[in-house]
């Protein structure tokens, strides 16, 4: 879904207090993403950047469109009830970002 999609769903993802966890996420094609957490919902999810092809999602399922992507798009990874649980879990996120294909990392963490 777009990202104004995402916020018409839910008031309150636009009114929240919402903190990022990086914006060099990739996966297999190299496209980035911005990963977030919204704290009235409890959402993380993925925006991809821009003008992306768009080839799969975070968890290997591969998308019917190839055209470029002209909103941002968003992807719900998870809910985590606290920052707090939230930073437990993504514990070495910042360099584990940086690596190639870092979804697989994420995805390792909120498949279970």
């Amino acid at each position: 879904m777009d990202i104004e999609t995402f916020y018409e769903q839910n008031e309150a993802r636009r009114e929240s207090a919402e903190f990022e966890f990086g914006s060099e996420w990739t996966d297999a094609s190299d496209n980035e993403y911005e990963l977030s957490w919204v704290e009235a919902t409890g959402e993380l999810y993925l925006m991809v950047e821009p003008d992306a092809l768009v080839n799969e999602d975070m968890f290997g399922d591969f998308l019917m469109s190839e055209e470029p992507v002209t909103d941002l798009t968003v992807v719900i990874v998870g809910k985590v009830a606290s920052l707090a649980a939230l930073e437990d879990q993504l514990q070495g996120w910042e360099e584990a970002m940086l690596e190639e294909n870092s979804l697989t990392w994420l995805h390792e963490r909120f498949s279970a």
